[in-house]
């Protein structure tokens, strides 16, 4: 008698299907992630630009999409609060993690300050909610380490979406809370460090992600990017680690079920 093996499934921790690049689409582009084993998909905020669209397009799905709640970086300006307080006005849903949260040095430095601010706040708030974080982290991980060490006395967990950093990063982050690392199209590029980075990164530390519409992975660069390609970037961290991908799926798939809670 044979058995069919069970079907691989997987988890997208990182997804902006609801932006504009999706535009009509959604619906398609989330039946194809289902198809692709692609069953649940994860959705930072941005902002209350982003915010009505993402809960309208999860209520929609509410089986595969999982919405969070959060003030990305680059959206922190003068009046933070004020944005910080519309966020916490749609707590009547039901939310998954306080994210997209951190500092990003590459866009401007004109609102350092704010930032550390922002991020601070919303670390105490998912404290408060007993929900994890997603970190947004561009070339600014040692201020991000600096607030996450002043708010030791929080139960911190979460994940620093599309990491690029050294081995050496990865450990002092476990010294500063539950952190899992966010691995994307990246990884599938030429001369990427995470590749090597990686290697060293136990699976059971590892969540996948595509941060879609952006980042594709090879094959796919210079297009859209979305949540059916996840395989390929498991493929190629299985290839990395010398598993099967059928151990990655397995793994990263019960990192986000524990971390996300679904």
């Amino acid at each position: 008698m044979c058995i069919n093996p069970k079907p691989m499934t997987f988890v997208d921790t990182h997804a902006h299907l609801y932006d504009e690049a999706f535009k009509e689409e959604e619906d398609l582009a989330i039946e194809r992630a289902v198809q692709a084993g692609v069953t649940r998909m994860i959705l930072p905020d941005i902002d209350s630009l982003y915010r009505e669209a993402m809960f309208s397009l999860s209520e929609r799905h509410p089986d595969h999409l999982f919405p969070c709640l959060g003030l990305h970086p680059t959206s922190v300006g003068k009046d933070w609060e004020k944005d910080v307080a519309d966020m916490e006005r749609h707590l009547s849903h039901k939310i998954y993690a306080i994210g997209e949260i951190g500092m990003d040095c590459y866009w401007s430095r004109e609102f350092i300050k704010e930032q550390e601010d922002a991020l601070r706040t919303q670390l105490e708030l998912a404290d408060r909610l007993s929900l994890p974080v997603i970190i947004h982290s561009r070339e600014s991980t040692g201020l991000i380490i600096n607030v996450l060490k002043e708010c030791r006395h929080l139960d911190i967990k979460g994940v620093f979406h599309a990491f690029s950093g050294s081995i050496e990063t990865y450990r002092e982050l476990q010294n500063l809370g539950d952190w899992y690392i966010g691995i994307g199209g990246v990884l599938t590029y030429k001369r990427a460090s995470i590749a090597e980075t990686v290697k060293d990164i136990p699976l059971d530390r590892i969540l996948l992600e595509t941060d879609s519409p952006y980042l594709p992975p090879v094959p796919y660069r210079g297009k859209r990017n979305e949540s059916s390609y996840i395989p390929l970037i498991a493929a190629t961290l299985s290839g990395l680690k010398g598993i099967s991908i059928e151990e990655t799926a397995a793994v990263t798939t019960e990192n986000a079920l524990k971390l996300f809670n679904i």
